[in-house]
């Protein structure tokens, strides 16, 4: 199998890094090497769907390092909000990154909205591109249902992780064990579907 050994990975994100490498430990044939240690910038998300930005993130880091690149785009939609805060879940509260106003404000938004109308899942998609012209990316996309708490519960994870309510585990993903986490989640299951076609397209 020839796959390219050294992959960068186009996030900054240390929620997602730490992720990323603990799905992929046992991937031996790929090295993942964070896009921080090439000094790339953050691309500008300017796509209006999940798969858009994944593939400005990939393209951005590939141009930049030369390398195989790795993104992944990923949010909350959360169905009484009409799908929001959705590609802009890193942002909702206009700081990219900041967890606990993003937080905040879904709960203010959620206010008043009883159980049965809480209902929200969290999306993933990821991209791999062999280099920045690659006219056929390999696409994974994955989502994980669950509903909005009233309260933070928990404190693993990042991000929305907190207010997650994941029924088959009757706890907030925050509360889950990181490894029972990337078993079943969005994020966990779209890289353990892109590391089946990396097999499949280089074998």
């Amino acid at each position: 199998m020839s796959i390219q050994k050294k992959v960068v990975l186009a996030s900054g994100n240390p929620g997602k890094l730490r992720e990323f490498s603990r799905i992929l430990a046992d991937a031996a044939h790929i090295e993942i090497i964070p896009q921080s240690e090439f000094n790339v910038s953050e691309a500008v998300e300017d796509g209006l769907t999940f798969v858009e930005n994944a593939i400005i993130k990939a393209r951005h880091a590939a141009q930049a390092t030369g390398l195989p690149a790795l993104a992944d785009d990923s949010g909350i939609e959360v169905d009484a909000l009409n799908g929001k805060p959705g590609i802009y879940s890193a942002r909702y509260a206009g700081i990219a990154g900041d967890d606990e106003a993003n937080n905040d404000l879904l709960l203010t938004e959620m206010a008043g909205v009883p159980e049965p109308e809480r209902s929200a899942r969290f999306r993933c998609c990821i991209v791999f591109m062999r280099h920045a012209e690659d006219p056929s990316p390999l696409i994974a996309n994955a989502s994980w249902e669950g509903s909005i708490l009233f309260e933070r519960h928990g404190d693993n994870g990042f991000g929305y992780d907190p207010l997650f309510y994941v029924p088959t585990h009757q706890c907030s993903s925050a509360e889950l064990d990181p490894d029972v986490k990337n078993s079943i989640s969005h994020r966990g299951i779209a890289l353990r579907d892109m590391l089946q076609q990396l097999t499949h397209s280089h074998s």
